[in-house]
């Protein structure tokens, strides 16, 4: 009876992130051989392998949508409100290519963004032009996304890693970053957190931005039964935010609360997704 409910909700899972041919893009990475970007010993695997990145992609998500360029970007031409699974499965696929697939499979993922990169360009509301592919709002997304996925991993990871550890994943996605056309990402959490900062003065929370985290927050895709379960996985997004970004989208602490009930919470929900979604054996 278990086993069959860790199936079933294992596999459904699986499909809301990975798509209906999910199974057959899964094989093909982790089955094909040939030398990768990463080794099974980087810690970039141990963090990008692990449930806590449900949570740490949302709180990646509102932390991006801050800066105004980007949020206009993804507003005008990424179809997140229309075809938000679709998104979402196209991101968790290059980041299986890029972590776990063969070197050339890797490279061929990143020209694939890149293409699309240099087709999005367009302005904001307010008239300031955008170009997906400006090196420096390519290094705000993914600083952001480094810091998130890490934050989340520290607190959700199964096995968190130790300071070294955490300074080698962000090594790990300074590789990625620069095929992506980032120049000089981080390679340490200092330089990570350094970056971040640096960012802070051109951040606002414009109305596409509050209207990205309302989606988010409030206005999930989901079924009304299981929306409880993704207000858990949300609210723990939130607590990752820093307090700057919580005060720009409006999302104030409540400490006690927080402390009680959503970080219980989180680590039921991750630790539940990690238990339905463990993967099969495989070799590379």
């Amino acid at each position: 009876m278990l086993p069959d409910l860790r199936a079933q909700l294992g596999a459904l899972l699986f499909r809301r992130v990975a798509g209906p041919d999910g199974p057959a893009v899964r094989a093909r990475i982790h089955g094909t051989p040939g030398t990768r970007w990463f080794g099974p010993e980087r810690p970039i695997r141990v963090v990008h392998g692990d449930a806590a990145m449900f949570v740490g992609g949302v709180s990646a998500l509102l932390l991006q949508s801050l800066h105004p360029l980007a949020m206009a970007a993804v507003a005008a031409h990424s179809g997140y409100r229309g075809d938000p699974w679709g998104r979402l499965q196209r991101t968790s696929t290059f980041l299986a290519v890029t972590t776990y697939g063969t070197a050339a499979d890797a490279q061929d993922a990143v020209d694939h963004v890149r293409g699309i990169h240099e087709k999005v360009r367009g302005a904001t509301p307010d008239g300031r032009p955008y170009h997906a592919a400006d090196p420096h709002l390519l290094g705000w997304v993914h600083t952001a996304e480094t810091a998130c996925f890490l934050a989340a991993h520290e607190r959700y990871g199964a096995h968190p890693l130790d300071p070294d550890g955490y300074d080698g994943y962000v090594a790990d996605t300074a590789r990625v970053a620069e095929a992506l056309g980032v120049p000089d990402p981080p390679r340490d959490r200092r330089a990570l957190a350094e970056r971040l900062a640096a960012y802070r003065g051109e951040l606002e929370a414009t109305p596409e931005a509050r209207s990205a985290a309302r989606f988010l927050l409030l206005e999930p895709p989901l079924p009304l039964p299981v929306r409880p379960l993704y207000g858990a996985l949300a609210a723990s997004a939130v607590t990752l935010l820093p307090s700057w970004a919580r005060n720009l989208l409006r999302l104030p602490r409540v400490p006690l609360v927080e402390d009680l009930t959503v970080r219980p919470a989180g680590h039921l929900l991750v630790g539940t997704i990690r238990w339905a979604m463990r993967p099969p054996a495989h070799t590379e």
